[in-house]
């Protein structure tokens, strides 16, 4: 009895869904930006090493090299995405050759990533801003008997982080030419030690296809006298306007986990805690500012300080810039300490990502650092008990 009675229900639901959309309504040319857009490309990279220790160099010195592919969907809503430029977002797989295989293995990555254009959509050839984040694995990890000399990786799976400042040259009305200048890096974030980690500057070339989802639904044949266009018309940004409530006070709390470079290679793990306050004025929509004070502790220093020394506690001042895109929030903080270093450089910076769960909290990771090397990763969550 329940089967029947779903089934003109499931019928009326369909024809109302059919309605809806626009490409059942059509009677000869599609309008503009009809159907679902995606693009599948694939990349080449080359380039060099920028490493910062020493026992590496010479498997190094020959540079790196990758491909990868890459899928993504275009935004279109034009409230939530139109402000940001209408990006697209996607994921996408790695696979590198970045020195001796038996020292670094074979890395492969998996990644999602997030294209913003920059240029006027009716120039032919488009500069984008494109971040990548996701995990790397089948690294060859340091190991103090069969792989001493890796000091840049000491585990088996990083962090795999890209940013590529990008150009597409529209070559025919489904295909581009890309080209442009990354920087790739794989860490563990001294979460097991040795970790220089490993950043890579480069170039890539590649090609991307454009077409339209929803094709087959207008017209399957091989020859369509009816198309729908396979590339997404961008509209001009809108204007990134002063938002309400645009200063806030901020406390966020994280945890993390350290090892020392005399206990790599074993289970030896010192705990830390983050404790910041934060001032962020938000200029508009996409961008902000913010300053505060920063309280850590790093139970490792009772290792590596002198013996009799249990000093493990620092503060700090930091101040920073954060692009927010959706409820997602890319800092990069740096600040230095107003009380003794205890062995560590005057410099740190704060490269996090942010998700904001409600006006009121948010989660955050991110990598606390020595100068440009990696410190710790930070598993917080913060609030904000003042806005106005």
């Amino acid at each position: 009895m329940s089967k029947f009675f779903f089934v003109p229900v499931l019928v009326c639901l369909a024809a109302s869904l059919q309605a809806q959309n626009p490409l059942y309504t059509l009677s000869g040319n599609p309008s503009e930006n009809q159907g679902r857009f995606r693009t599948l490309e694939i990349r080449a990279h080359t380039g060099s090493h920028m490493y910062g220790g020493e026992s590496l160099t010479p498997k190094l010195e020959s540079g790196y090299g990758a491909l990868e592919v890459r899928y993504s969907w275009q935004s279109r809503d034009q409230e939530l995405w139109g402000k940001y430029g209408y990006p697209s977002y996607g994921v996408g797989a790695y696979s590198g050759f970045i020195g001796d295989p038996d020292v670094f293995g074979n890395p492969n990555a998996l990644y999602g990533f997030i294209r913003f254009p920059v240029s006027n959509p009716t120039r032919r050839n488009q500069f984008n801003i494109e971040p990548a984040l996701g995990l790397t694995y089948h690294l060859n990890p340091y190991d103090p008997v069969n792989n001493p000399l890796n000091d840049a990786i000491g585990a088996r799976m990083a962090v795999y982080f890209n940013l590529n400042f990008g150009w597409a040259y529209r070559w025919t009305p489904d295909m581009d030419i890309t080209y442009g200048l990354d920087f790739s890096h794989f860490s563990n974030g001294r979460s097991f030690t040795p970790n220089w980690g490993l950043n890579m500057f480069g170039v890539n070339l590649g090609m991307r296809y454009h077409y339209n989802f929803d094709q087959h639904r207008l017209d399957q044949g091989a020859y369509p006298e009816r198309r729908l266009q396979s590339r997404y018309l961008r509209s001009e940004k809108l204007p990134n306007e002063r938002v309400p409530e645009n200063q806030s006070l901020n406390v966020y709390l994280a945890l993390g986990t350290v090892q020392t470079e005399e206990g790599a290679g074993t289970d030896t793990r010192y705990g830390t805690f983050s404790l910041v306050l934060d001032y962020q004025h938000k200029l508009n929509n996409m961008h902000s500012l913010s300053a505060g004070v920063d309280y850590f502790v790093d139970n490792s220093l009772h290792e590596t300080n002198p013996e009799g020394d249990r000093k493990n506690s620092l503060i700090g001042i930091h101040a920073g810039y954060d692009f927010m895109f959706w409820r997602l929030t890319t800092l990069l903080h740096g600040g230095t300490y107003v009380t003794e270093k205890l062995g560590k450089e005057a410099l740190f910076l704060r490269p996090a990502v942010r998700y904001d769960i409600n006006k009121w909290a948010y989660a955050q990771v991110g990598l606390k650092t020595i100068g440009f090397a990696a410190d710790w990763v930070e598993f917080g969550i913060g609030f904000r008990p003042f806005r106005w």
